[in-house]
């Protein structure tokens, strides 16, 4: 007779309960894997981890109108899909190919300066404090077609159609810059999300004008004090936050914890804005230069990210700062309204749109 025969002569009641019991767990597991499945555990109702932070507050919003100048902090700003209204709509290019240019190969960009008049609705372009020319803020389709050029211009290996100024508008800049430049308008063909962004991952199809990446950069003051509690350990002069250049600045509960947000939702004066969280931004040497003089540090705070803050899996030779995000709807947004991570993730992984 064999044992398990034995044991159940001995034990009859104990044995057939023991089978009871794992009966019902695999059945029970079987259920679990199949909700799991259907993105149970995904619905609000059913998250096991990640609990949801406390509500948060915008404390200051940005707005860079070209591409690699000094921007300017706004109180209130309309959100449309493609960022911050203003925001990376014009950039300078090379005379003789049309190639974008940025702080990254002249830091002295960071010298020329931006403002808005509202009233006349006007964006003037200044040489540190000299006013250099001044040109419609949102100009219309007859006006660029009568001032303008379209042409085609280039930005990370992507050709996208650019309304051109002419040479002599900008004539002060490339005698500043030491480069033959033009100053160029993002054209109507939209400039499709690549990497993370793109339609086949974000689920749907968006556009960003001049911006590197993404339509909107977030990031936290508490995060970029637990840097500066870093530099000034290390002797190392702080950092403030113009030079991440972001749109969106929140107060922050505790540092770095934008780098789990998957869903963020600003509370708008005609209801919610909701934007995807679609990947970290990983940094360049840029921070590195001082928008008030251009002088560009040699190591810092490059140096002391890299040492602690390479954490996406799909770059890691790159330190992140805040996070890149896709607005999923229009409406104003200001400094003041509360902000709120609404879904969390530990699944970021950088897909770099660059080319």
């Amino acid at each position: 007779m064999s044992t398990a025969a034995n044991l159940y002569q001995g034990y009859p009641l104990a044995v057939t309960l023991a089978a009871i019991a794992l009966s019902t767990s695999l059945v029970l597991l079987v259920q679990f894997l199949r909700k799991s499945q259907k993105g149970y555990l995904a619905s609000p109702r059913n998250r096991l981890l990640l609990p949801q932070p406390e509500s948060d507050e915008i404390v200051a919003l940005y707005v860079y109108p070209i591409k690699s100048c000094r921007g300017f902090p706004v109180k209130s700003a309309r959100l449309l899909p493609t960022g911050l209204d203003l925001d990376r709509n014009w950039m300078f290019v090379t005379a003789d190919t049309a190639e974008f240019i940025t702080i990254r190969a002249n830091p002295a960009m960071t010298l020329i300066r931006t403002s808005y008049d509202e009233d006349s609705d006007e964006l003037s372009v200044s040489i540190r404090d000299e006013k250099t020319f001044v040109i419609p803020a949102h100009p219309t389709a007859e006006w660029l077609r009568d001032n303008t050029e379209l042409k085609k211009a280039g930005i990370w290996g992507q050709q996208t159609d650019a309304w051109q100024y002419p040479a002599q508008l900008t004539q002060p800049i490339s005698d500043f810059l030491n480069s033959d430049v033009r100053l160029v308008y993002k054209g109507p063909t939209p400039r499709v999300l690549r990497g993370c962004g793109a339609p086949d991952r974000l689920g749907r199809t968006e556009a960003v004008k001049f911006a590197d990446m993404m339509p909107v950069l977030i990031a936290s003051t508490q995060s970029i004090a637990e840097l500066n509690s870093r530099l000034a350990e290390a002797g190392e002069d702080e950092v403030d936050m113009e030079r991440f250049r972001p749109n969106i600045v929140i107060r922050g509960r505790e540092p770095w914890a934008e780098d789990s947000w998957k869903t963020v939702r600003v509370h708008g004066d005609r209801g919610p804005l909701e934007l995807d969280v679609v990947c970290r931004c990983l940094r360049c040497q840029v921070p590195n230069v001082d928008p008030d003089t251009a002088e560009k540090n040699p190591r810092q705070p490059w140096d002391k990210l890299v040492s602690y803050r390479r954490i996406d899996p799909g770059l890691r030779h790159k330190p992140s700062f805040g996070m890149l995000c896709v607005p999923k709807a229009a409406g104003q947004v200001s400094v003041g309204m509360k902000f709120d991570a609404t879904a969390l993730t530990h699944d970021h992984f950088f897909i770099s749109p660059m080319k």
